[in-house]
């Protein structure tokens, strides 16, 4: 077997590092992972660590990111079976696996930790308003009659994602009903009932 190159090392480490800080993560939650925990997860040393990251600050940024886009091209793939009776069933378990997963404990953790330095504020604002245009495009996509309201049903979305699952992390027996609720609510303005009968 041929021996890696430098720069393939440390894309195999920057790789291990990412996958044992997610585990870690969304386990246990961002405030109680330790660099030296990441490090030993991923079978490196904490040097290995900062050669590959500034801190865990970046290291979680990036992988609230990649949980992210997991979560939404899973999301897309939902909405674009829209109105096939099984889309709003779907949505349920998306929304239930995400709640489960301690994607919303992450997200959480690492916003309150990120308000204290303003570039990584700004990159997370960012990112959310890129969740919330993607999911518009997403619903422009499901029908004509869908494209006036695509924007402010993002918006509404998102923003009772967020809710839901801030409570979540309070109160687990709190679930994604209103999700579907939200969504039920809006097919229906424009003409869509996908799965209405077995939503309940």
């Amino acid at each position: 077997m041929a021996r890696l190159t430098r720069p393939e090392t440390q894309a195999r480490n920057r790789e291990h590092l990412l996958s044992a800080a997610e585990r870690l993560f969304l386990r246990d939650g961002y405030q109680s992972v330790s660099i030296a925990k990441i490090a030993d997860e991923a079978g490196l040393s904490t040097g290995a660590v900062y050669s590959n990251f500034t801190g865990k600050q970046e290291i979680a940024l990036h992988v609230v990111r990649g949980v992210q886009e997991r979560y939404a091209s899973r999301l897309e793939e939902i909405l674009h079976t829209i109105p096939d009776p099984n889309a709003l069933r779907a949505l349920r378990e998306w929304a239930d696996d995400g709640l489960a997963s301690g994607w919303p404990r992450l997200e959480l953790e690492f916003a309150l930790d990120a308000k204290s330095d303003t570039a990584l504020l700004e990159a997370e604002a960012g990112r959310h308003r890129s969740v919330v245009a993607r999911l518009a495009r997403s619903l422009e996509k499901i029908s004509p009659a869908m494209a006036p309201l695509a924007t402010q049903g993002a918006e509404a979305i998102i923003n009772l994602a967020i809710g839901v699952a801030v409570r979540h992390v309070i109160d687990p027996t709190v679930t994604a009903q209103p999700i579907q609720d939200l969504l039920e609510t809006l097919f229906a303005a424009t003409g869509l009932t996908p799965g209405a009968a077995e939503s309940h």
